[in-house]
């Protein structure tokens, strides 16, 4: 049963630091080591309780726990493709895509600067704590800007996620107050395009 329910938080591909200015040491650390993990440790034990719940043909307790699997599940795979999206101003972060990727955003957006303009004020717009992705639908073989509630994760709209903001207030209110555009107006030079090219081509080839 261990086996089955040991999810573990990823390592972190720079310090808590290598992010500045953009997102402060004191937010990395916090949202790494307290909200990640948290959700890692939630998600074992919620999977856990089901387990042993339907060892014992209880679906009254397995339906009680899919809000917890949801929430906590949702937050390890979207905090586990947040960290690898995100890469030092010194290492390469900010820029724009390019290859396939770049050509598909100006099919389907008109140009960089239009998706841009439209992501960034789509996920500045959410309501309450969400994020704001950008997906690759592969039935319709094509790009889409979305949103999500709480810690929803992206295939839950039937897209494969290449590009998220977390809006959650906990991933920018140390440094930005509540400011949420500004933060993620800053983020855009962070992002680590090669590892979203990458996700790009495996969800076409996938």
């Amino acid at each position: 049963m261990a086996e089955q329910t040991s999810y573990q938080l990823p390592e972190l591909p720079y310090d808590f630091k290598a992010l500045e200015p953009v997102i402060s040491a004191e937010i990395m650390e916090l949202h790494y080591t307290k909200h990640h993990k948290g959700y890692v440790t939630n998600l074992n034990t919620a999977l856990e309780k089901y387990h042993e719940a339907e060892s014992k043909n209880d679906v009254a307790q397995m339906i009680a726990l899919q809000s917890a699997i949801k929430f906590n599940g949702g937050g390890h795979i979207n905090h586990s493709i947040f960290w690898t999206i995100l890469t030092p101003i010194s290492k390469g972060g900010g820029g724009t895509p390019k290859g396939e990727l770049a050509k598909m955003i100006e099919r389907d957006f008109g140009s960089f600067e239009s998706f841009k303009e439209k992501f960034t004020a789509q996920t500045g717009a959410i309501q309450g704590s969400g994020w704001g992705w950008l997906g690759y639908n592969k039935g319709q073989k094509q790009l889409a800007i979305a949103t999500c509630s709480n810690q929803d994760p992206l295939s839950t709209q039937g897209l494969v996620p290449l590009l998220g903001i977390d809006v959650w207030e906990h991933a920018y209110y140390l440094q930005y107050k509540n400011v949420r555009a500004d933060y993620v107006k800053a983020i855009w030079q962070i992002f680590h395009w090669k590892n979203i090219e990458e996700r790009f081509h495996k969800a076409m080839g996938s």
